[in-house]
């Protein structure tokens, strides 16, 4: 499975989003800047994210986004799924109706045993985004991040915001 560029801008964004000092909003523009990315692009994916609800947006001089809600209460499947859908990451096409060896108008009673390894793998993927909010991925930079990377990132977001 290859998830679009896009799924990891917006968890980038999110997180960063989750830094804000309240009330705050960050132009797009300077989210791309800061982490190295096309505008344009990142402009859909913070579409999606808004379509979800998961961010707020304004207009204006002073516009941009903030997360809708607090960080605790997002996690990351939520930012997955606003990108890239909610469909799961295998789809059985019952090829094994193909077999050339079965007896014809042989139909299969039990479900492919390679799909039901498949949609539990997905489904185990799944929980494990869910189980990680923002606020929780948050609180493992500051406790990872040197302290003047830390700093300076928060000099950056105040020249931006203020």
């Amino acid at each position: 499975m290859i998830l679009r560029n896009q799924v990891e801008w917006a968890l980038h964004c999110c997180t960063f989003l989750a830094t804000l000092p309240e009330g705050a909003y960050i132009a797009t523009k300077d989210l791309a800047e800061f982490h190295g990315v096309p505008k344009e692009y990142l402009s859909k994916a913070m579409q999606a994210l808004s379509q979800a609800g998961l961010v707020d947006t304004t207009l204006g001089p002073r516009g941009g986004y903030r997360l809708a809600r607090p960080a605790t209460k997002i996690n990351f499947l939520e930012i997955v799924e606003a990108v890239e859908g909610r469909s799961s990451t295998f789809q059985c096409t019952e090829i094994r109706k193909n077999n050339p060896c079965k007896p014809a108008k042989t139909v299969f009673a039990k479900p492919c045993q390679i799909a039901k390894v498949m949609y539990k793998a997905d489904e185990a993927w799944r929980k494990e985004l869910e189980a990680v909010s923002l606020a929780d991925l948050v609180n493992q930079l500051m406790n990872d991040l040197p302290k003047d990377v830390i700093e300076k990132n928060i000099e950056w977001v105040q020249s931006k915001i203020t």
